[in-house]
């Protein structure tokens, strides 16, 4: 129908839960190593998560949620960022990057089957956080007028905590795709293509 939402309430509520817990991450803090103009936090674990346990669409949703709030003066960054100012600053392409890495991560999980191995999910979220950097760097460099390879190479200093946060959303994922089979991205595809087929039933569409 027309009229009927595409995302349910349950799914607007795990959007808006995993957005939560992306700021949340950035409680810690935020630290600086070897004089990058861009910190260092726990957040980039969020996207991560976020795209193996909801899948791409979903995922990327929660992210482009907290952004949006950000961009609206709460601080929900680390350190307590917040407001447009933070979208003209050199983390403006980690932040894009983490849609994307969200949406990379569970378009991998989701066609990796209703069980994916835990070693699919650990390439997916690998390639999740290769992905924010491979934004984030080439959008620093033009912000901050670094010349690109001197910024690649700071921030080779963010690769082992991305590894390690990388390793820990895979392990956090499979566990929760282990207790809760039905609610894996791939499972929950396949309910949502199966009442899409059915609504469709006589109407001609291939």
């Amino acid at each position: 129908m027309a009229g009927r939402s595409r995302l349910p309430a349950a799914d607007l509520a795990r959007i808006a839960a995993f957005a939560a817990l992306t700021a949340v991450l950035g409680l810690p803090g935020s630290f600086h190593l070897f004089g990058n103009a861009v910190p260092v936090t726990l957040q980039s674990m969020g996207p991560l998560l976020a795209g193996a346990i909801l899948g791409a669409k979903r995922g990327a949703l929660s992210q482009l949620l907290l952004l949006a709030l950000v961009a609206a003066g709460l601080p929900l960054l680390a350190g307590g960022r917040g407001g447009l100012g933070v979208f003209a600053g050199p983390s403006v392409g980690y932040l894009a990057g983490f849609v994307v890495s969200a949406f990379v991560v569970g378009l991998i999980v989701e066609r990796s089957g209703r069980r994916p191995g835990m070693h699919w999910v650990l390439v997916a979220t690998l390639l999740g956080a290769a992905t924010t950097l491979a934004i984030g760097i080439p959008v620093q460099s033009a912000v901050t007028g670094v010349p690109l390879t001197e910024t690649f190479q700071l921030s080779l200093a963010f690769v082992p905590g991305d590894a390690a946060k990388a390793v820990f959303a895979a392990l956090v994922a499979s566990g929760a795709q282990r207790a809760y089979p039905d609610a894996a991205p791939a499972a929950r595809r396949e309910r949502v293509e199966g009442r899409a087929g059915g609504d469709d039933t006589g109407s001609g569409r291939a």
